[in-house]
């Protein structure tokens, strides 16, 4: 089997352009917040946020719950591709309360590490536990390009004057994210061999329908997500761009690794659509976003977390009490 190690990791300078790439990127985003914070009047941001109009919060909160629910059918097909069997509400709480500590804390903790334990408490195995992660993660940045490759592709955003990146540049990028989507497609319906290994994992491809359902409900969670700014926003910006901006700015909340892409999603939005909106208005929509689509849920994720771990210490301790110990003798007959 050939190695999976990258050639450019034996060279000694890659880690230190790595690193460099690295440093070049925060200093920017360090550079683009601070360079906007000087520019807000935070006393208007919260007389926005005061004013604003319960309608269009409630029509967030919907939409949210959708997102929620959405996302979490994302493990229900790893439960398709594993075969495992647990119950389909199980995996759904499993994948809101992960969700939700990934949002708010990254995705090392959240979408890593609370699947792990969740799943394994409940009885899988750390190789299905992986298998489900990958199909989810999938299927989350499949949908991701599927939507971004249509939205630079076919209506990318008008971007400010003086900047470097143009519309045309969008849309070359999006036919790329296309030909990258219709290219998994190709591979899970027409390649002949269906296993590989990867570091003494087997993996194997999913069918062509899994891989169908993965653009489509990855494309469907980002859109609606989406849909909630664009209802904060209050209609006053057009949803294409708005959809822009939130693919663009989960790209750089990523690249950072800041948990919660905190202050990321603000200084995008703010350099890309202040022009097309008071900043004061757009911050206040972005601060009841974050209530809406991080704070609030992780309140009730943890709420979960604390009630499926203390179902899991229980049912530890009813199968530590009927064991017999292990030095007991049979008894003669």
């Amino acid at each position: 089997m050939a190695s999976s190690r990258s050639p450019l990791r034996g060279r000694p300078w890659w880690p230190w352009l790595r690193r460099g790439a690295t440093a070049v990127f925060f200093a920017l985003v360090a550079a683009l917040l601070a360079s906007q914070v000087r520019t807000i009047e935070w006393g208007e941001v919260l007389s926005s946020l005061a004013d604003y109009p319960l309608t269009a919060a409630w029509g967030a909160v919907a939409l949210a719950a959708a997102s929620f629910t959405l996302y979490s059918c994302f493990d229900l097909l790893g439960r398709h591709y594993t075969h495992h069997k647990l119950g389909a509400s199980t995996v759904m709480l499993v994948t809101f309360t992960s969700y939700a500590f990934n949002l708010n804390l990254g995705s090392l903790v959240g979408g890593v590490a609370f699947r792990f334990r969740l799943y394994s408490r409940l009885g899988l195995k750390p190789g299905a536990i992986t298998r489900i992660m990958s199909i989810s993660m999938l299927a989350n940045w499949m949908g991701y390009v599927l939507l971004a490759g249509l939205v630079f592709s076919l209506h990318p955003p008008t971007l400010p004057a003086g900047w470097p990146i143009t519309a045309g540049h969008l849309r070359l990028a999006g036919l790329a994210l296309l030909a990258a989507a219709a290219a998994y497609l190709g591979i899970c319906a027409f390649t002949r061999r269906r296993h590989y290994e990867l570091r003494g994992h087997t993996i194997e491809l999913p069918s062509p329908r899994l891989a169908v359902l993965q653009l489509l409900m990855g494309a469907g969670n980002w859109l609606t997500m989406s849909g909630i700014l664009y209802i904060l926003l209050q209609h006053r910006i057009e949803f294409s761009a708005v959809a822009s901006v939130l693919l663009l700015a989960a790209v750089a909340g990523v690249i950072t690794h800041i948990p919660a892409g905190l202050g990321v999603l603000e200084a995008v939005f703010v350099a890309l659509l202040s022009h097309l909106m008071p900043q004061a208005e757009l911050l206040a929509a972005l601060v009841a976003y974050r209530l809406i689509y991080y704070v609030v849920p992780l309140g009730i994720a943890t709420a979960v977390y604390a009630v499926m771990e203390a179902h899991a210490r229980k049912l530890a301790r009813v199968a530590r009490a009927v064991q017999p110990p292990q030095n007991a003798r049979p008894v003669a007959r």
